[in-house]
């Protein structure tokens, strides 16, 4: 959703181009009405601020942040009574509060990733995996997580894929990967050193690099061959990498699924060879 994305750059605006952020938030629906002239005035700014603003955003014109903001607010009034839940959660709410914000910021965020998602770079990253001789795997903290999962899964359909979330582990291996290897880095804030050396050293060898954040201006980003934007899900105690899991795991579920279709032979076979594995190691309930 737009707002999302104006809430998720929002921080890392200058202050005029913050203004008319501000302002959209505020009264998404007001702000469909006028020129970019007008809300350059309201905001006490100017038109080209506003040009700016939709540029930082990514959008080509003020036209597609108004067509945007329409189809937003559409799919709103669409939506059951109770249905937009706000992101925050107070200290008096119930259980049931809970699970509606929580829900609600997931699904909204897996929508937007969703809608949002560059079809043309995931092919490139998921081409790029599917013909690598092996792939690296770098994030650290909440970022490693999501690199062992994409690594689990990769793994299982046979891919060469090795998760690394120390710093000095992922850098020796990053300088022994050749132009024939690939790797896929996790950032949300995109500008984690242990995350940024290791791809850097990665590229200077040849290596294909793809990364994941929630900034596409961010280092991480600017570094890598490929970049996937995520989107945050953030509710009262959810912020950052915290937020944003779920569309990251997204993006990952899409990579594996578009890397499995491209080594379809190599990826049946692995999964037959290891599908009996877990059912090997299922404990059965005890009768009382």
């Amino acid at each position: 959703m737009i707002t999302s994305r104006i809430r998720a750059e929002l921080p890392r605006m200058s202050g005029s181009l913050r203004k008319v952020g501000e302002l959209v938030l505020a009264d998404p629906a007001a702000a469909t009405h006028g020129s970019a002239a007008e809300l350059g005035r309201r905001t006490g700014t100017s038109q080209a601020t506003v040009t700016r603003f939709c540029r930082a955003l990514g959008l080509e014109s003020y036209q597609q942040l108004l067509i945007e903001l329409a189809q937003e607010q559409g799919r709103a009034e669409a939506e059951p009574p109770g249905a937009a839940l706000g992101p925050q959660i107070g200290p008096e709410d119930d259980l049931e509060k809970v699970i509606g914000v929580v829900a609600e910021a997931d699904l909204r965020a897996l929508r937007h990733t969703a809608e949002v998602l560059d079809r043309e770079a995931l092919e490139r990253a998921a081409q790029a995996l599917a013909r690598a001789r092996r792939t690296d795997v770098y994030g650290v903290g909440g970022s490693g997580i999501v690199a062992h999962e994409a690594q689990a899964r990769l793994f299982g359909i046979g891919s060469a894929a090795h998760a690394w979330t120390e710093v000095h582990a992922a850098e020796t291996s990053a300088a022994l990967l050749t132009p024939s290897d690939a790797v896929l880095a996790f950032s949300h804030s995109g500008a984690t050193r242990e995350v940024l050396e290791p791809l850097r050293l990665a590229g200077d060898r040849g290596a294909t690099t793809v990364a994941v954040t929630g900034d596409p201006r961010s280092p991480v980003a600017q570094a890598a061959d490929i970049h996937l934007t995520s989107y945050s899900g953030e509710t009262s105690f959810r912020r950052g990498n915290f937020g944003t899991r779920h569309s990251v795991l997204l993006i990952v579920d899409c990579l594996y699924a578009r890397v499995a279709q491209l080594t379809y032979d190599r990826a049946t076979a692995s999964i037959a060879l290891t599908s009996h594995i877990a059912d090997g190691h299922t404990a059965r309930a005890r009768r009382r």
